[in-house]
């Protein structure tokens, strides 16, 4: 009898799971082929039908839209847990929400780590060139929501699964696009010759703390204003040779304002995938290589900062078309670690074979499955884990008990950017609503607080102060080992925010900020009859200026300090509908302008109509992207050129042309990795282009790299001092130089006398011998170079060399500068260098304005 009713239950048992299997889609019948098929992709419109007919499907399954892609595609977020589970979802986010944000008791906090759910996140496509995981999150959520063993059982029951399938739709749509068309030819395997991102490409995962772009705006604001998930794994594809997959732990070193919980909590994360991949003879896993747990500012390291285990695997094979990898010759070591099984993390090799992008997809969803697995059997730790952090950093009392921003800044829309970045991240922010003094120093109504005392401190302090890189070598007496992206990134040195740190305690009257800030009205004072003066101190003069241009206004440049008036100045020539025009800029961008009733005796230079031109290569190159989207921001009149543009087009049109930092040879000579008809540069015939536009009066401003290419091809008499020197004797890998700003240079008007230049082992020059016409705007200092990051030799290469440099040639000029203006949309301090030179193509004589 007890056997009948055995087999009759698990009768039930197969029926049952017969049915969900049967309700629930898989991806192929949407897809038309199995996910991980050879030389197969499904684009995002095939997977936006499959994630309607999956939430339609099942009540273990919702999803909404939390935004749009820069190019206007949905982004979608699905949940998936049990029917139980989903019918409180807002419970657990209330629970999940508390929890991180640590301001209850203990107790309290005990009871609801047993009572809620872990949160765990998954997303996919962030990287479009690394084509699977896109197309491995279908199956992925096919797999929690239908399958019916203890395993998932146990999962749904326990965990509320977050997933973004595509995190860049755009991307993947370009992506898919491009290997349909080059499929059968040497080119389907390759990336296309355009970003993958409209604007950043690849930095797509370097965004996670400025959040520039809506895709990073709406994934920050689920994960630190909405949901806090305790595990977020980030799928990727750059596995070492040789390996199949890289999982944590990560290599040294750690930020020290990472909580060590959650240092030790991506180790266990880490072992749990090592540990399931071995028991499923799925050989090829290594870990703790390349990646390491210092940087802030991709989608697995930003958790770190706010209590949350950030997962990053990388998986071989991104694309569709089979590699073979013969046994033969397999590598004896992998990511520096010998491939014998003698190594502890790397201990069951991948032998080799034929490796296909089914491969990837099986690996992709075994490590998900081992995350989910373990945050469902430590699903109470987990929880109690992140409040616990939480606590720790709120009663820290060696940190600052407060941030302060002034209210008086010289460049007061950054400032307000810096308060709307860092409550992006989910920090809490204060505004003073009346005057307070802490040290003697007093602070205005308007000033804003960031208060120590959250449980995000961690991401509050690495922000605002600088970093401190450890001296790491490949081996004793070598060469340094290059940290994982940026070694110094200190928001308020790269906006040129004052920001005071203060370990004291005070009390000031202040008042949440809920919203993000807006620019305060700026003042319209005296009479508009000659016309308008306004500074150019702010960023946003840019953006006014290019405004009150579209509207036909006759703009002109201040040579002079006179008459209350800086050099740099704005004059707006009076015409009918100047005053409301004036009005409405101020209003909406918060400058003041003074009105002046005659001719002021300062020189001027009227402004012709700015436009620039920007060179893009078939190269996608990432800094054209990102010079494009702040050139956008401030509305500038933009064209793009392409190699052709350069050679074929009129170039006399623009103010000035924008050579983004690139290679010399990749400017000369492109890429040959693409087809025939987008291969090379601009080659011979668009330099002689260049070079007749500069010498009848142009400008052309380099940045970074591509200085080089001004110096070698241009014939300059300026030298790059960085050019031969080894690593060991000069490195400063991604982190911010004292840098002086010659203040009384045009091309420096309403910059502070000291900023902070992003330096990636940029360049620095020196103006040989007996050379005319070049003059220096800005000069890295004498001492104290480091502000933020990492630096090796700094005093005996880089102090008291040049910069950034304007080279008269012909009638036009040559700007070099050294280093990255405007990296990532982040150093808002220097944006004003590169505007100015942008102006200064633009400029018509200078005069005197009162000249009779």
């Amino acid at each position: 009898m007890k056997r009948s009713l055995k087999i009759l239950f698990a009768l039930l048992f197969l029926a049952c799971f017969s049915l969900s299997a049967q309700k629930i889609p898989h991806p192929r019948e949407t897809f038309g082929h199995e996910v991980g098929a050879d030389y197969k992709l499904a684009d995002y419109d095939q997977m936006l039908e499959y994630y309607d007919k999956l939430a339609a499907s099942t009540d273990r399954v919702q999803m909404i839209e939390i935004g749009k892609s820069v190019m206007g595609r949905s982004m979608k977020l699905v949940f998936i847990s049990s029917e139980e589970n989903m019918k409180k979802l807002e419970q657990w986010r209330e629970i999940s929400e508390k929890l991180s944000r640590a301001e209850i008791t203990e107790a309290e906090a005990k009871k609801l780590s047993k009572d809620g759910k872990a949160i765990v996140w998954f997303d996919g496509g962030m990287h479009a060139t690394e084509r699977a995981h896109a197309q491995m999150t279908s199956e992925l959520m096919w797999r929690i929501a239908s399958e019916e063993s203890e395993e998932m059982q146990k999962i749904r029951d326990n965990v509320i699964t977050l997933v973004v399938p595509v995190i860049n739709p755009d991307g993947v749509d370009i992506v898919v696009d491009w290997y349909r068309k080059t499929l059968g030819t040497p080119y389907e395997s390759s990336g296309p010759p355009i970003l993958y991102q409209k604007y950043v490409g690849h930095d797509n995962n370097r965004d996670w703390f400025m959040n520039n772009m809506p895709e990073t705006k709406a994934v920050t604001t689920v994960l630190y204003k909405q949901w806090y998930p305790q595990i977020v794994h980030n799928h990727h594809q750059t596995a070492p040779r040789g390996a199949m997959i890289f999982i944590p732990p990560f290599r040294s070193p750690v930020n020290q304002k990472i909580h060590p919980g959650i240092t030790t909590g991506v180790n266990l994360v880490g072992t749990a995938m090592a540990n399931r991949f071995a028991m499923k003879k799925m050989p090829g896993a290594i870990a703790h290589t390349s990646f390491s747990m210092f940087w802030n500012g991709g989608m697995r390291t930003t958790p770190y900062y706010h209590n949350q285990i950030g997962i990053l695997t990388e998986t071989a094979q991104p694309s569709p078309t089979p590699t073979e990898y013969p046994v033969d010759r397999m590598p004896t070591t992998v990511g520096g670690k010998p491939a014998n099984a003698t190594e502890i993390f790397y201990p069951y090799p991948y032998k080799g074979g034929t490796m296909t992008f089914r491969m990837a997809v099986e690996y992709m969803l075994e490590s998900s499955m081992a995350v989910l697995d373990l945050a469902a059997d430590k699903k109470d730790e987990f929880l109690w884990n992140i409040y616990s952090m939480g606590r720790d950093a709120i009663d820290d009392k060696e940190g600052a008990f407060a941030y302060v921003i002034p209210k008086d800044q010289w460049n007061p829309s950054e400032a307000m950017n810096l308060t709307n970045i860092l409550m992006q991240g989910g920090l809490e922010a204060k505004m003073a609503t009346n005057s307070f003094s802490v040290n003697g120093k007093t602070y205005e109504a308007g000033s804003v607080v960031f208060y120590g005392a959250q449980s995000f401190r961690p991401y509050l302090a690495d922000l605002m102060e600088k970093q401190v890189y450890p001296d790491q070598f490949q081996y004793p007496g070598g060469p340094p080992m290059p940290p994982y992206d940026l070694a110094g990134w200190t928001l308020p040195l790269q906006m040129g925010v004052t920001v005071d740190r203060i370990t004291e305690s005070f009390n000031a009257a202040t008042s949440d900020i809920t919203k993000k800030l807006e620019p305060v009205a700026g003042s319209v004072s005296g009479k508009g009859k000659y016309g308008y003066v306004f500074s150019n101190k702010d960023n946003l003069s840019a953006k006014a200026i290019n405004r009150l241009q579209k509207e036909g206004y006759t703009v002109s440049i201040i040579k002079e300090s006179v008459e209350g008036m800086e050099a740099g100045s704005v004059l707006v020539s009076s015409k009918r509908g100047l005053d409301d025009k004036v009005k409405e800029i101020s209003s909406e961008m918060g400058l003041d302008f003074t009105g002046i009733e005659k001719k002021p005796s300062a020189e001027s230079a009227e402004l012709k109509k700015v436009k620039i031109g920007i060179y893009k290569s078939w190269q996608a190159n990432m800094d054209e992207g990102w010079s494009r989207w702040m050139f956008e921001q401030f509305e500038f009149d933009l064209d793009t050129l392409h190699n052709a543009e350069i050679k074929n087009s009129d170039l006399s049109q623009y103010s000035a042309i924008i050579m983004p930092s690139q290679s010399p040879r990749g400017i000369m000579n492109g890429s040959n990795r693409v087809p025939e008809n987008l291969q090379g540069g601009i080659g011979e015939d668009g330099l002689a282009k260049l070079d007749a536009y500069a010498k009848n009066g142009g400008a052309i401003i380099f940045f970074d790299d591509a200085s080089n290419f001004a110096i070698e091809e241009f014939k300059l008499p300026v030298t790059n001092v960085l050019k031969d020197l080894k690593s060991s004797e000069f490195f400063i890998p991604g982190s911010l130089i004292r840098t002086d700003i010659m203040t009384d240079h045009p091309l420096a008007y309403g910059m502070q006398p000291q900023v902070a230049a992003s330096f990636d082992n940029g360049r620095a020059f020196k103006v040989n011998a007996g050379a005319q016409g070049i003059e220096e705007v800005a000069r890295y200092a004498s001492k104290d170079l480091l502000m933020s990051g990492w630096a090796m030799g700094e005093d005996e290469h880089l102090a008291n060399t040049s910069a950034m440099l304007k080279v008269g040639y012909g009638t036009g000029n040559l700007v070099l500068f050294g280093f990255s203006p405007q990296f990532r949309g982040q150093p808002r301090g220097t944006y004003k260098l590169i505007f100015n030179s942008i102006y200064m193509g633009a400029e018509k004589k200078a005069v005197k304005l009162n000249k009779k």
